[in-house]
């Protein structure tokens, strides 16, 4: 049960390289694109962009409060990889896209598994505008495999 618990809620610190991490990473979002693959999808990760506000529950992967704390995202077959950077470490927040919600507020909010994680609206969130196109119609493409019905 606990390793249930574990997955469901999954921010790893990625600051140096783990195997473990690596499979589990793997497991749930899918193996990185291959370089041509990512060529041919015109990128498949984000620029640099400043979270304005985390969830109470994601605070301990984040700077003070008078830090500037930075994040980029990054695209898998199944689900995305956000990467926080605290000073010298880097967690990654693992979100299969089945559990992925976008709201679209003054910048772009990020939900999954009870966390959040709201973006500044500035000039980095604004070149990464054509990005989160992309990663809205592969959440659709992917969702759009399984045939739902209304409950």
């Amino acid at each position: 049960m606990l390793n249930i618990l574990y997955i469901w809620c999954m921010v790893l610190d990625t600051t140096y390289k783990n195997k473990e991490h690596e499979n589990l990473i793997n497991d749930l979002v899918g193996k990185r694109f291959s370089f041509l693959q990512s060529i041919k999808m015109k990128g498949i990760g984000s620029k640099r962009m400043i979270i304005d506000e985390v969830s109470p529950n994601m605070k301990t992967y984040t700077n003070k409060i008078y830090y500037v704390n930075y994040a980029n995202i990054e695209m898998r077959p199944f689900g995305i990889l956000i990467r926080i950077n605290k000073g010298l470490s880097n967690f990654t927040w693992v979100i299969p896209y089945y559990q992925l919600v976008i709201y679209k507020t003054n910048g772009s909010c990020i939900h999954a598994q009870g966390r959040f994680i709201k973006f500044r609206n500035n000039i980095n969130f604004k070149e990464n505008k054509a990005f989160f196109d992309k990663l809205l119609d592969k959440k659709i493409e992917h969702e759009s495999q399984y045939n739902f019905q209304g409950i």
